[in-house]
């Protein structure tokens, strides 16, 4: 169990932006005989062939064919971003004798826990090369900048709530720096720093996450929403083996601003990924329609744990604590796409699994947030379930979650990409 935490906070250090998470992915694939497709190219696609495809360098879908026929798919998706804030396209502000970084808050963040932290700036910047413009990964690493806090004693009212557009600017140095951190990153990325021509920055929690507690039992960690799925998953669908239908890996950049974008899950990304690997496999049309009634997806992403200090901003029945194992999420609004059919489908792989499950509602009167689930719904009308695992502090700078928690959504994953979900008239069928 520890080894798997120490590989997951390895995987969410490298990963400081979502850029860098499917840059991870896309690594592990390549080393697992996995061949990169382009949207733009033609696909040939072969049986027993090992496939994935980008889009916006933060979104990805990993596919595999089956040597013979496949009667369907079995999706999970989860999501490369994290609450945080994103550097203006000029961001760099010379005032009041110091250098600071201009930023809009991204995603529905706790802004108290971003402050008097270790920073750093990462994301993407793109270069002109010759008659391209291309991509390079950058990320300052080292601690870069740092929001300081106003001491109390300096505050008129204590009981003011943070402003983004006056309390969260970070300090990066002194006037005179002006320039320095576009010359670091350039460095990093070893280009010209007058060869940049845009760039998509970040500013990140560099801390390192932590196992710790009685017997090693939490994790703490930047970005645990929702990157301990989406290891989990990969994991799980690297080392699961399977037959009968075609398992892909999805994650999807852009879900905590609401999905909304060309990579997120709102768009026609997987709808058009599943159509050519049909088409590509020799389908018609109407055959497509029946595979995508045999397909079932998931949508993984952290749920809330009881909380120990606040108890009653949980639902008194349909709760999980840390290290409970896989919730599966519930509610009346469909904010969540569980429903009966889908719930006993993912305690039937539990069961099989040897897995603890639980059901997760939010408190009545509370609508919580959405998922991908519903969100991919409205392009991709297939079957269901919303599943995501117990966590403390969600969406704050640093997160705690169950250490035993990994290995049963890794386990659980293998068991659902390595199962047969299928339809025989208007019901499904496991195996």
């Amino acid at each position: 169990m520890e080894k798997l935490n120490y590989e997951l906070l390895e995987f969410i250090h490298s990963s400081p932006t979502a850029f860098h998470a499917v840059n991870n992915a896309r690594i592990r694939l390549v080393e697992d005989g996995y061949t990169e497709l382009f949207e733009s190219d033609g696909w040939l696609l072969e049986n027993g062939g090992r496939y994935f495809v980008r889009r916006g360098d933060s979104s990805l879908i990993a596919f595999r064919i089956p040597d013979d026929d496949f009667d369907g798919y079995q999706i999970v998706a989860s999501h490369t971003d994290s609450p945080c804030f994103k550097l203006k396209p000029s961001f760099e502000m010379t005032d009041k004798g110091y250098l600071r970084i201009s930023a809009d808050k991204y995603g529905g963040a706790v802004l108290s826990s971003w402050l008097d932290r270790p920073l750093s700036v990462a994301g993407r910047i793109f270069v002109k090369e010759n008659s391209k413009i291309v991509s390079r990964l950058v990320d300052s690493k080292d601690c870069t900048a740092l929001i300081p806090s106003l001491a109390p004693h300096l505050k008129a009212d204590k009981d003011t709530p943070l402003s983004p557009s006056l309390d969260m600017y970070a300090l990066l140095g002194e006037a005179k720096d002006d320039g320095t951190l576009i010359k670091q990153l350039a460095t990093s990325a070893g280009v010209d720093p007058e060869s940049i021509v845009s760039h998509d920055l970040y500013l990140v929690n560099r801390q390192k996450g932590y196992v710790w507690g009685e017997n090693n039992s939490f994790v703490s960690s930047p970005r645990l929403d929702d990157l301990q799925c989406v290891f989990a998953s990969l994991k799980g669908f690297l080392l699961s083996s399977d037959e009968a239908n075609v398992p892909v890996f999805a994650i999807f950049d852009r879900e905590e601003v609401g999905s909304e974008s060309a990579n997120g899950g709102a768009s026609t990304f997987l709808p058009e990924v599943l159509e050519r690997i049909s088409f590509a496999m020799g389908k018609s049309r109407a055959q497509h329609f029946t595979l995508l009634a045999n397909t079932f997806f998931i949508s993984a992403d952290n749920a809330h744990a009881v909380h120990p200090n606040h108890p009653e901003a949980t639902d008194p029945h349909n709760k999980g604590y840390l290290n409970s194992g896989i919730a599966i999420k519930h509610n009346a609004m469909g904010r969540y796409v569980t429903d009966a059919e889908s719930s006993a489908i993912i305690k039937a792989i539990c069961k099989s699994a040897d897995l603890p499950c639980f059901d997760y509602t939010n408190p009545t009167g509370i609508q919580g947030g959405s998922t991908l689930g519903h969100i991919m719904q409205t392009q991709l009308s297939v079957a269901g379930a919303d599943v995501g695992l117990p966590q403390l502090a969600m969406h704050s700078s640093y997160e705690t979650a169950g250490a035993r928690d990994t290995e049963y959504a890794f386990r659980f994953f293998s068991a659902f990409f390595g199962s047969h979900i299928y339809k025989i008239g208007n019901c499904f069928s496991i195996e």
